[in-house]
C-alpha cells in the first residue's frame, strides 16, 4: 500500500509540468494531445517498477493522481496569468 501512495504522488509531481503545458495551448491540438498522453509510459513504467501491479484498486488511485496532477498544473498555469 505505501508503494501505491508513493507511486501515486510521483504520479501527480510528473503531471504538473505536462498540465501546465496542456493548459497554455489549443484545445485538442496535437500539443493539447501530446501534454495529456506523453506522461502514460512513464506511469506505465512506475507501475511495473514500483511492483503495484494492475489490479483494479490501484487504477483508481494511479488514473485519480493522474488527474489530479494535470488538473493542479493548469490551476498553477491559470493563476500565473
Amino acid at each position: 500500500m505505501l508503494n501505491l501512495i508513493l507511486i501515486s504522488l510521483a504520479v501527480i509531481m510528473l503531471n504538473l509540468p505536462f498540465g501546465y503545458w496542456r493548459a497554455g495551448v489549443k484545445r485538442f491540438s496535437v500539443k493539447w494531445f501530446l501534454a495529456i498522453h506523453l506522461p502514460v509510459p512513464i506511469v506505465i513504467l512506475l507501475r511495473i517498477y514500483g511492483s503495484v501491479g494492475f489490479a483494479f484498486y490501484t487504477y483508481l488511485f494511479l488514473v485519480g493522481a493522474f488527474f489530479l496532477g494535470q488538473k493542479l498544473g493548469g490551476t498553477i498555469y491559470n493563476n500565473k496569468k
